[in-house]
């Protein structure tokens, strides 16, 4: 070969680098969480390039729509811009979020939508240089059926791990009621008018204990192979853990197998809490509150992004609330079908023993036999892939049916700070490892 020719191979090959490298963007958010795969074509946002195919997309953050919020019924957010704060477990180099009407009773018109990581932990001012405008699908506006869910476009922007989010959303008409989650343990703002794109969080006036609309965050990430998924009730909502500190187990989990020489996968966790939630039995209304975990698990669970391990944590408000579950069997066949429901797609399933709550009001001695009862059949392995045992863990050992004092919130039933850190201190991080056993 000449010299002359080996410039122009070279030439040739540099040029064909040059032109995949321009096509590797992702134009849109609908794929399956997966490792990406380049997509070409659609409408590129205004305000920024579509994120370049680096690395993986996984949950960041998550939150499962519980029900409708009172008094919205006629209006939802009509002429108010909604500033949802939310913390990621993961960082990464672009995002995309889903906005829920899953209890609306009417279409959700979005007109103007954003995204910012949050200047500090505590107000709704975005950093400087990180407001991004949202898109779905090209459009910067979006009308979401009653019941229906939407997924925006993803967006280049540089996610720091640990950090809040901001996802605003400005509806102009009526819309209720809106899907909201009570327990946001993080507060959140609003403002009237069209604010969206404001940086300054000055007109955000109005704070909210809810998540509103927002139900997922994910991130394109290379620090991260996938995401762990929690379905549980309000001990991993993270009732009673302090507000804004981001104090729930699953947030100590995340940072457990985030940090440097964890010996664990390197998962993101999202967390699919619900205060009051449990296995076998649904609130009221169509679609209906609170929906049991056998109800929601394919949505809330197997829809989330690149999904590669699931825990489950439920089964002690089934023996709580009315009509108090006391047949442990029951409880457990259908702790069994949530298990069934993962290995289906290959996910492994780690669960969690039910912790105590003698002194809480709806402590009765009867429903305690089904408690243990219930542990014993998670211990024994019939259950679930492999467990963690946050009853050993949290309880007394001089009175076991008790939280220890320091463990306790002072409710006797859900975990104080320290409680809470030590159910995720206690997670065998390992047991997150590999896939479904081989069904025969």
């Amino acid at each position: 070969m000449t010299k002359r020719h080996g410039y122009a191979l070279l030439a040739a090959i540099v040029a064909v680098i040059v032109a995949i490298s321009t096509a590797i963007y992702v134009g849109v958010a609908a794929d399956d969480g997966g490792e990406t795969t380049p997509v070409v074509g659609g409408r590129t946002p205004h305000n920024s390039a579509a994120p370049a195919s680096v690395g993986t997309w996984v949950g960041a953050w998550s939150a499962s729509p519980a029900g409708s919020e009172p008094g919205t019924e006629a209006n939802g957010m009509a002429g108010r811009s909604v500033r949802n704060v939310v913390h990621v477990g993961v960082g990464g180099t672009a995002a995309r979020i889903t906005l829920s009407n899953l209890y609306g009773q009417q279409p959700l018109s979005i007109t103007h939508a954003s995204i910012a990581v949050a200047d500090t932990g505590d107000d709704a001012a975005a950093a400087a240089d990180t407001m991004r405008r949202l898109t779905f699908g090209g459009r910067t506006s979006v009308v979401v059926p009653a019941g229906q869910q939407v997924v925006s476009d993803a967006v280049r922007l540089l996610v720091p791990h640990g950090s809040d989010v901001l996802v605003t959303t400005y509806s102009p008409t009526p819309s209720g009621p809106v899907t909201y989650h009570p327990q946001a343990r993080q507060i959140s703002y609003t403002a009237e008018g069209d604010r969206t794109e404001d940086v300054s969080g000055a007109a955000y006036t109005g704070q909210t204990p809810y998540w509103r609309y927002l139900t997922a965050l994910d991130v394109l990430s290379n620090e991260s192979d996938g995401t762990v998924v929690v379905i549980g009730d309000s001990l991993t909502d993270g009732v009673t853990s302090t507000v804004g500190e981001n104090r729930r187990w699953t947030d100590v989990l995340g940072e457990r197998l985030h940090a440097a020489g964890s010996d664990g996968p390197r998962y993101s966790v999202v967390n699919q809490g619900i205060s009051g939630n449990r296995v076998l039995t649904s609130g009221l209304g169509r679609p209906a509150e609170n929906p049991s975990g056998l109800v929601r698990f394919d949505r809330d669970v197997l829809g989330r992004t690149n999904v590669k391990a699931v825990v489950v944590a439920l089964g002690v408000n089934d023996i709580l609330r009315t009509p108090n579950q006391t047949d442990a069997s029951r409880i457990t066949a259908g702790l069994r079908e949530l298990k069934r429901l993962a290995h289906a797609r290959g996910l492994r399933v780690v669960g969690a023993t039910l912790m105590p709550f003698q002194g809480h009001r709806g402590y009765r001695p009867h429903l305690e036999d089904t408690r243990q009862a219930v542990n014993a059949q998670i211990r024994s392995g019939k259950v679930f892939d492999d467990y963690a045992d946050f009853d050993k863990a949290l309880r007394d050992p001089y009175n076991p049916r008790r939280l220890r004092s320091d463990y306790d919130s002072g409710d006797h039933l859900h975990p104080s700070d320290k409680g809470y850190k030590r159910m995720a201190e206690i997670f065998d991080l390992n047991t997150l490892k590999g896939a479904a056993p081989a069904q025969l």
